[in-house]
Order: C-alpha cells, then structure tokens, then sequence
C-alpha cells in the first residue's frame, strides 16, 4: 500500500476533527481527543496543525468549499424537485465520503453561526434548495433545515464504529446512498 501524501494525512486529520467539532462543539474538543481519533500523538498534530483554532480554521475552509460546490452544481438548474435531487445526492456522497466534514457543514443550517460559517456554509447550501435569505415560505424552510439535520446526523451516526446503529458494514454502499437520498429527499416532502 502506498505511503499517504502530506495532504492526505492532513484531509484525515481536518476529517476527524471536523467530526467531533460537530458531535461536541469547539471548546469541547481537545486537541488531544482530535489526536486521539486520528491515531497520532498530540505532538504530532501539533506539528501539522499549531493549534486548535488552525484545526478548526482548516475544518470550516473545507466544509466552505464543499458547500460552495453543491450551490455551484444547483445554480446551473432550475428550481424543484430534479435540482432538490441533485442537491441532495451531492450532499449525500459528502456525507459518506467525508461524514465529519458534512455533519459540521450542515450543522450550521438553521443553528448559531458566526458571519463567515453562516455566509461560506449554512446560505451556499440554503440557496442550492431555493431557500433565499428572508424566505417566508416557512414550510420549505423547515423542511430544508429538518432534511439537513438529519443528513448530518445520520452521517455521523452510520460512519461511528461505536455507536449501536452502526450499519455500514451490513450494506453496500450503493444501498446506503440509495436509503439517504430516499429518506432526505421524503424529509422534502417531494412525492416518489
């Protein structure tokens, strides 16, 4: 097996932290407790990454740009149930491919953000599903942000070796997705 590159590692790193920023919050996550889910010493994240803060800056450029995509991909269609799927299918192979990333990203979807979370994160992701700052369509926005929270829950809840429900390993991955979508896509209150 080939060595992983500097950047991998760090992807790794940024994954795992984003991961239990998302489950405990910044000033509940130790620099320790991120070493410790990625299997490095706390010395040698600290050579990779100086301080929490870096960790954290690292963890939101990354959910940034991953949010940013989704609303480039939604930009490009119209509004309803075709784009809502697009939507949720890009969201979906986030949430399994990089469940920490995800689960921090969507987090800040109808929770407290500061001015660059709730501008770089939680609006990218709004405006991809149509919802524009002072909708009053309160439905939709309630749907959108149910349907968020439970992807970044569930993402977390499948990917987490110790959690009860683990059940990834039942199923393939392409079931996995399949089960996502159709359960998000519900949440959005689209008929199949």
């Amino acid at each position: 097996m080939p060595r992983q590159t500097r950047q991998e590692i760090d992807d790794e790193i940024v994954e795992h932290a984003a991961a239990l920023f998302a489950r405990h919050g910044f000033k509940d996550t130790s620099v320790q407790r991120i070493a410790d889910a990625a299997g490095y010493s706390k010395t040698g994240l600290l050579h990779r990454f100086p301080n929490k803060e870096a960790l954290w800056d690292a963890a939101i450029d990354c959910c940034a740009g991953a949010m940013r995509e989704v609303a480039e991909t939604a930009a490009a269609m119209p509004d309803g149930p075709a784009r809502d799927r697009a939507v949720i299918e890009q969201l979906v192979d986030l949430a399994l491919s990089s469940p920490g990333l995800a689960s921090l990203a969507l987090s800040f979807i109808g929770g407290p953000g500061e001015g660059d979370q709730l501008e770089g994160i939680a609006r990218p992701v709004m405006t991809a599903f149509g919802v524009l700052p002072g909708s009053t369509d309160i439905g939709r926005v309630v749907r959108v942000i149910a349907a968020a929270g439970a992807l970044a829950v569930t993402s977390v809840a499948l990917s987490d070796d110790d959690n009860p429900f683990h059940q990834l390993s039942d199923g393939t991955p392409g079931q996995v997705r399949d089960h996502l979508v159709a359960a998000i896509y519900d949440a959005l209150g689209h008929p199949r």
